[in-house]
C-alpha cells in the first residue's frame, strides 16, 4: 500500500500543530507558575487521536479539495493529572513545563524538517522535468 504525498503532507501538517498546541499549554502553565490556584493543562494525544478516528469514520472526501476549507482541529488540552499541589493550589512544575516546551519543539522541528525535505524532493522533481 503506498502513501500519496497529500497524505503524508497532511499528517506532518497534523503534527506541527499538536506540537504547536503542546508548546502553548506549556507556556500558559509557566505564565501561571505563582497564580494561586490555576491547575496545569495539557494537551491530551490519545483524546486527539481519538476524536481524528471518529472523524475520520463519520466524513470522508470523494476529492482532496472537497474539504479544503475544513476548520483547523482543536487542541484537546485537560487538566494535568497526578501532579502534587502546593500549598496554595497551584501544581504547576517548572521543570515539566520546561521539559515539556523542550520535547515540543523538537517534535515541531523534526516533522518541519521532514516537511522541507518534501518541498525539496517535489522542486527537484519539477526542475528535472523541464
Amino acid at each position: 500500500m503506498a502513501i500519496d504525498d497529500a497524505t503524508i503532507i497532511d499528517a506532518l501538517r497534523r503534527h506541527l500543530s499538536l506540537a504547536a498546541a503542546k508548546q502553548v499549554v506549556a507556556a500558559g502553565n509557566l505564565a501561571n507558575l505563582n497564580t494561586p490556584g490555576y491547575r496545569a493543562r495539557e494537551v491530551s494525544f490519545a483524546d486527539a487521536l481519538d476524536d481524528r478516528l471518529a472523524s475520520a469514520a463519520t466524513m470522508r472526501a470523494t476529492h482532496p479539495a472537497h474539504l479544503a476549507g475544513a476548520p483547523a482541529e482543536p487542541a484537546n488540552v485537560r487538566e494535568a493529572r497526578g501532579l502534587p499541589s502546593r500549598r496554595d493550589g497551584n501544581n504547576v512544575q517548572l521543570d515539566r513545563e520546561l521539559l515539556a516546551m523542550t520535547r515540543a519543539s523538537g517534535e515541531f522541528a523534526a516533522a518541519q524538517t521532514a516537511l522541507a525535505a518534501k518541498f525539496r524532493l517535489v522542486r527537484y522533481a519539477l526542475n528535472e522535468g523541464r
